[in-house]
């Protein structure tokens, strides 16, 4: 008789526990995974992909307006917020009902209930009541927007996961947070026709990116019409006439607005685990600390995921979940590589990034050669939009190797997955030289960029 139930339980069925559980099962480990709320986690439900089809549906109206310049008389148009919802539900469904058959097609278990540690080998599913035990057991349970519950009024606000069922799209809304969850909202909503703005307490959106990202994102948003309260942050939300909630900021603005959104970072979802009770030790936020192999400091127990705080990013899950396949069931140490990850942000315009940053290359390298084009992108000169695509290379002058590279402008995060398997290869700017353009193409100036735009030495730009 086995000693446990299973040989692997996961806690978390997202895009890192699932793909765990999946692929331990096809290997015929018995398999159990327990979801509390819906299979697929955050990306799936109320994340990355909701978000992008928010992000489409929120495009229309600049491609209306561009097709009058192509020929098309394009005409009066509506948008229904209800069958946005109502497809993105039916999309979501689904996708969630892939996961599930990816798991039951390989005989993994699935509980839909929350799971709790007991002990260092045993599981309670709190719907039932049921103990169960597994010698291995994987925490994936992501993360979840900071409520922020120090903040008068937080009760009123919304996060990003009542964005994606609200009943009406709102008039009006303002946005905390500089953050790329933050600018993708924004965006969004000011799509879709909402009186948008966003309060942040810097000087610049996105402060984690490249310096002429942020910059030329920011001026690309206000020029479209966001608001954007820079040094400025929530002090109290209240209810005011109607349905409207009225703000009042540390510098003493007081507006009224049909929705506000906090935005302001998300928490491991680590609380009433049980992690206390087995000895499982987590930071000063509440994420799960693991060694590089994904191991806590309990021996049967990993972590992976946006659980652990080490880089929140549904493809980082994923790839960590098969490490650790790679080191417990295939005797082979695998350790994840956070290292040149490629990044997009689904603003408008897009980001694309992959590497280094300008001051993060100063900082690591003696001199540097910096190429950067900007220019109206082909698509734009008959619609006439002003809009400006930016693309940048940096170069460490010694090795001439490129170091980071990072996109403003249409399709950049489809650029930025290319790009990042040139950087992961370790390429040099001679080998982006020799590289033929693709003509008439707008990523044709990442090889036609032959002279540097100018130089960084010690970290300061000659």
């Amino acid at each position: 008789m086995a000693a446990y139930d299973f040989d692997l339980f996961v806690i978390g069925g997202g895009s890192g526990g699932v793909r765990a559980g999946r692929v331990a099962a096809s290997m015929g480990k018995r398999v159990a995974v327990a979801e509390e709320y819906r299979f697929g986690g955050t990306c799936v439900i109320r994340g990355c992909v909701p978000k992008k089809l928010f992000v489409y549906a929120s495009s229309f109206p600049e491609h209306f307006e561009d097709a009058e310049g192509y020929g098309w008389q394009v005409g009066e148009s509506t948008f229904d917020w209800k069958t946005l919802i109502a497809n993105k539900d039916k999309e979501i469904a689904r996708l969630e009902g892939l996961y599930q058959k990816g798991l039951s097609s390989n005989d993994a278990t699935m509980f839909k209930s929350r799971a709790e540690l007991v002990d260092q080998h045993t599981i309670c599913l709190t719907a039932t009541g049921e103990t169960v035990t597994a010698e291995k057991i994987v925490i994936a349970v992501g993360g979840r927007p900071n409520p922020m519950s120090n903040l008068p009024g937080h009760e009123l606000c919304i996060s990003s996961n009542e964005a994606f069922h609200l009943e009406e799209l709102p008039k009006s809304i303002l946005i905390a947070g500089g953050g790329y969850i933050a600018v993708e909202f924004a965006n969004i909503f000011h799509g879709l026709g909402v009186e948008t703005t966003l309060i942040y307490r810097g000087t610049e959106i996105l402060s984690k990116f490249d310096e002429d990202l942020r910059t030329n994102l920011q001026d690309a948003m206000i020029a479209k019409g966001i608001n954007i309260q820079f040094e400025d942050v929530i002090e109290k939300v209240e209810k005011a006439a109607g349905n409207d909630l009225r703000v009042t900021t540390k510098n003493g603005d007081v507006s009224e607005y049909s929705q506000v959104m906090l935005a302001l970072g998300r928490i491991a979802n680590t609380e009433s685990l049980g992690l206390e009770k087995v000895g499982v030790e987590t930071n000063a936020r509440g994420a799960i600390v693991v060694d590089e192999y994904n191991k806590t400091n309990i021996d049967n127990i990993y972590a992976l995921g946006d659980v652990t705080d080490k880089v929140q990013l549904t493809p980082v899950a994923i790839h960590e979940a098969m490490c650790f396949i790679e080191t417990v069931y295939k005797d082979n140490p695998t350790s994840p590589d956070h290292e040149l990850i490629p990044t997009a942000v689904f603003s408008q315009p897009e980001i694309g990034t992959v590497g280094m940053t300008e001051a993060e290359a100063g900082k690591a390298f003696e001199e540097l050669e910096v190429y950067r084009a900007q220019f109206r992108p082909m698509r734009h000169t008959l619609s006439g939009r002003e809009e400006k695509m930016m693309m940048k290379l940096i170069v460490n002058a010694a090795d001439r190797k490129v170091v980071g590279a990072h996109i403003l402008g249409p399709d950049a995060g489809e650029l930025a997955q290319v790009l990042g398997v040139t950087l992961k290869a370790g390429v040099t700017k001679d080998d982006f030289d020799r590289t033929m353009a693709v003509h008439p193409s707008a990523s044709e100036e990442l090889v036609t960029m032959y002279s540097p735009t100018y130089r960084v030495k010690n970290g300061e730009r000659v």
